[in-house]
């Protein structure tokens, strides 16, 4: 799997989203080659009664700009991922943030699905491909994958699967998920004679 142009590396960005308290952090933190960059800052009195965080209530910090890392998925890709803030306070970056990029993952919390809906909407107004990628907290998952399609009204064709957000191996699977059926969709929007789908306007 990977995106050749005259045999040169080529490198793509990928958006990494969701709710509160997800594990987005987590999973650009687990999967980068790099350091990643962080912009984490401390939750403090003033998120109270804003940041709904009773399902995550370990969580001290939160991030307030944006994530940042890199993976070289083989000899000649390199996916650069962009982790957003999941705080609605924070939503005005998002614009800038998908900027050019080819994709996204959409990290969800079965416990707490309303909490991706923003996500998917922004995603769906603006064309961009993404797939939902269930974060099993405690190696648990807690609704059938049908089930979670049906409730979050989204296409049949829009992939599901399942992470664990700190293993490497699993997280670098959705990305190469995500990066092959952007690939498939690029190809269908060829043969139908419609522009390529990807990216972000």
């Amino acid at each position: 799997m990977s995106i050749r142009q005259n045999n040169r590396v080529t490198s793509a960005k990928i958006v990494i989203a969701g709710g509160f308290g997800v594990g987005k952090t987590t999973l650009v933190g687990s999967v980068s080659e790099i350091t990643p960059l962080t912009t984490e800052a401390i939750m403090t009195s003033a998120s109270e009664g804003v940041d709904d965080n009773d399902m995550v209530q370990d969580k001290t910090t939160t991030t307030v700009a944006m994530d940042f890392g890199r993976i070289t998925i083989d000899s000649d890709l390199i996916l650069y991922l962009f982790g957003t803030p999941g705080q609605t306070r924070f939503w005005f970056m998002w614009d800038e943030l998908v900027r050019g990029a080819i994709g996204a993952v959409v990290i969800v919390d079965t416990r707490r699905l309303a909490d991706c809906f923003a996500a998917i909407d922004f995603f769906e107004h603006r064309r961009l491909p993404y797939l939902i990628a269930l974060n099993c907290f405690d190696g648990k998952q807690y609704h059938d994958m049908n089930d979670v399609r049906e409730a979050l009204a989204i296409s049949p064709n829009t992939p599901i699967v399942t992470t664990d957000a700190r293993s490497r191996e699993s997280t670098k699977q959705v990305l190469i998920t995500l990066v092959e059926y952007v690939l498939t969709m690029r190809r269908a929007g060829a043969g139908a004679g419609a522009p390529a789908v990807g990216a972000a306007q």
